[in-house]
């Protein structure tokens, strides 16, 4: 029995269970601890991302920049033969190949060069248009490493000072704001660029691919209206 006695008390005692390193509370208090004008920005520019990506999902489509409805209606009208009804048409049309021959229509009076040339120029605008509409996206992207870095660099300035302050012997507890701003700043400055970098270059390829197209069509629909809907005058 004392031989028991004797090695149940010589026995290691049992290891304590590994403490977590942070639960999800400890994360949340930290974020909320380093929350400051700068994760404010940051989030505002996400705000505004998802609504341009939403609005260029809704928008940026083929039936809105140039319907098949108005693309057949033109090829009718211009196949008639008469300026008349396809100047009536493009007149209450709003499509980006309507602009565009309404566009030439109206200084047919300077003959189907200068009218090509109001033509062409007018579908330069209509596609600087389309780009316009996710060039903020564009904007946002390359904004949020900089956000994400001025904030990393605010957070690291709060980690020194603690050191300065206590004369090098600050603790865990005093540094952890500083790291804690400097590391979320960073992670959400990186979490507002990829998807928004990543949306721009979608769109633009989308944008460029419609843009073309329609630009292809709207030349082709611009050179079979006949001769006879351009008078030059001197």
């Amino acid at each position: 029995m004392p031989a028991l006695v004797f090695t149940m008390l010589a026995a290691p005692a049992p290891a304590p269970a590994p403490a977590r390193l942070a639960d999800a509370d400890g994360v949340m208090g930290l974020f909320w601890q380093s929350a400051d004008v700068f994760t404010g920005v940051i989030l505002v520019c996400s705000i505004i991302s998802v609504a341009i990506i939403i609005r260029a999902f809704i928008q940026i489509r083929d039936r809105n920049v140039l319907p098949e409805s108005s693309v057949r209606e033109l090829r009718e009208r211009v196949r008639a033969a008469d300026a008349a009804p396809l100047r009536d048409f493009v007149e209450k049309d709003d499509s980006f190949a309507s602009r565009v021959i309404r566009a030439g229509l109206r200084q047919s009076h300077t003959g189907r060069t200068g009218a090509r040339e109001a033509a062409e120029l007018t579908a330069s605008e209509e596609c600087a248009a389309w780009f316009r509409k996710i060039e903020l996206l564009n904007v946002i992207g390359h904004l949020g490493p900089l956000l994400g870095l001025v904030g990393t660099v605010y957070g690291m300035i709060i980690a020194f000072a603690a050191l300065g302050v206590t004369g090098g012997q600050a603790g865990p507890g005093e540094l952890s704001l500083g790291i804690a701003k400097a590391l979320f700043h960073t992670f959400f400055g990186l979490l507002l660029a990829i998807p928004s970098l990543m949306a721009y270059g979608y769109f633009r390829t989308v944008v460029d691919r419609i843009c073309t197209r329609a630009m292809v069509v709207s030349s082709e629909l611009f050179e079979s209206i006949p001769s006879s809907a351009f008078t030059e005058r001197e």
